[in-house]
């Protein structure tokens, strides 16, 4: 290898090991900032369901039934 070659290589080198300190500062940040969003939310009770089917939850069970017509998911 040439001086030249050995000094591209080095550079290379650099530079990704720049970007990914930066990719990793960039998650670090984006971690930080999501377990921020959890924490101010807290969780209350939910509404009432107005219209809803009777029995359990449709969507849990697999089943869907509307004016006697059946659809599986």
């Amino acid at each position: 290898m040439t001086k030249d070659e050995t000094q591209d290589a080095s550079s290379e080198q650099q530079k990704k090991a720049a970007q990914e300190q930066a990719q990793k500062q960039a998650q670090e940040q984006a971690l930080a900032e999501a377990a921020a969003r959890r924490a101010g939310v807290r969780a209350g009770p939910r509404p009432k369901e107005k219209g809803g089917q009777d029995g359990p939850e449709p969507t849990r069970y697999g089943d869907w039934e509307k004016a006697g017509i059946v659809s599986d998911f």
